[in-house]
C-alpha cells in the first residue's frame, strides 16, 4: 500500500514538470486529446494483461450487461471533465483554474459523505479543508520565477465560474460514482477496470474525431509523451485499487501530498524559488494527514 501511494503522489506531481518538458517554444506541440486516448487504449491493455495473468478462468465466465452498463456512465463523466477542462481556459486564465479546482476537494468530500453514507467528523471536515487551503496557497504563489514579476493576476468571468462549478461537481460525482460502482459489485478489479476503460476509449476516441484539426494522431510527440502516457495510465490503475479498497479521500491526499513533489521537481529543473505559501501549503498538508489519520 505504502510503496502504491508513495509511487502515486510522484506521479501526480511530476505531470505538470513532464509537460513542461515537453514544450516546443512555449507550446505543447501534440494534441490532449491524443494523449487522453492513449492513456485509457494503455489503462485497457494492462487491464487485459492482469485478468490474464490473475484471473484467467474469469475469461469463459458470462458476464451480465448489468454488471457492465454503470461502467459506461462513470467513463463518460470523466471524459465530460477532460473535455471540459480544455473548454474552461477561454474564461479565465491558468493560474485562476488552479486556484479555484481545488474547490473539487469539497464537491467530492460531500458527495463522498452524502451518496456513499460515511459519516465525516468535524476534526475530518478540518482536515479537508486545510487540504483546499494549501492546494490554494500553492496555486497562488508557492513557487516564483526569479526573471518574472511576483504580483499574480487572476481573471475569470461569470460563465468560467459556471464551468467551475460543474467541473467540481462532475469531478467529485465521477470519483464518487466510480468507487461506489467498484465497491458494490462481487467482481475482481480487473475486470471492472476492463469494462471501465472499454468505454474510456470508445468515448475519448469519439471526442478524438469531434475535435479533430489539422495533424496526425501522433504528431508532436516525443519520447517524453511517452512517459506521460505510461506514467498517467499506471496512476489511473493504482487509484482504481485505492477506490476498492480505501476511498476518494485518500486520493485527495495523494494529490495534495504531490505538491512537495511537483516543487522539488520545478526547482531542480527549471530553476523557480519556494515562496512563503509553499511552506504555508505544506505546513497545512502535515495538519491535515495529523488530523484526518492522527490518533485521535
Amino acid at each position: 500500500w505504502g510503496l502504491m501511494l508513495v509511487l502515486s503522489v510522484a506521479i501526480y506531481g511530476s505531470h505538470a514538470p513532464l509537460l513542461t518538458l515537453c514544450k516546443v517554444d512555449g507550446m505543447i506541440p501534440f494534441k490532449s486529446t491524443s494523449v487522453v486516448v492513449l492513456v485509457e487504449l494503455t489503462k485497457l491493455m494492462f487491464s487485459l494483461l492482469f485478468l490474464l495473468t490473475w484471473n484467467r478462468q474469469l475469461l469463459g465466465v458470462a458476464v451480465s450487461w448489468r454488471h457492465v452498463a454503470p461502467f459506461a456512465l462513470s467513463a463518460l463523466l470523466y471524459a465530460a471533465n477532460n473535455n471540459l477542462v480544455v473548454h474552461m481556459q477561454l474564461f479565465m486564465d491558468p493560474s485562476t483554474y488552479q486556484v479555484l479546482s481545488n474547490l473539487k476537494i469539497v464537491s467530492t468530500a460531500l458527495l463522498y459523505s452524502l451518496f456513499l453514507r460515511q459519516r465525516l467528523s468535524m476534526r475530518k471536515w478540518l482536515a479537508l479543508f486545510l487540504l483546499v487551503a494549501a492546494g490554494v496557497s500553492y496555486s497562488c504563489g508557492g513557487l516564483q520565477d526569479p526573471g518574472s514579476p511576483s504580483k499574480m493576476q487572476l481573471h475569470v468571468t461569470l460563465v468560467g465560474l459556471l464551468l467551475i462549478s460543474v467541473y467540481c461537481l462532475i469531478s467529485g460525482l465521477s470519483a464518487v460514482y466510480t468507487e461506489a460502482i467498484l465497491k458494490t459489485q462481487a467482481l475482481p478489479l480487473s475486470l471492472q477496470n476492463l469494462f471501465l476503460y472499454f468505454f474510456g476509449v470508445l468515448l475519448n476516441f469519439i471526442g478524438y474525431f469531434w475535435s479533430s484539426a489539422e495533424g496526425g494522431f501522433l504528431e508532436g510527440f516525443s519520447s517524453w509523451v511517452l512517459v506521460i502516457v505510461v506514467s498517467q495510465a499506471l496512476n489511473g490503475l493504482i487509484m482504481s485499487v485505492v477506490m476498492k479498497h480505501s476511498s476518494n479521500i485518500t486520493r485527495l491526499f495523494v494529490i495534495s501530498c504531490s505538491i512537495l513533489v511537483n516543487a522539488l521537481l520545478s526547482v531542480t529543473l527549471f530553476s523557480l524559488q519556494l515562496t512563503l505559501l509553499f511552506f504555508v501549503a505544506v505546513s497545512c498538508i502535515g495538519l491535515a494527514v495529523h488530523l484526518y489519520y492522527g490518533v485521535t
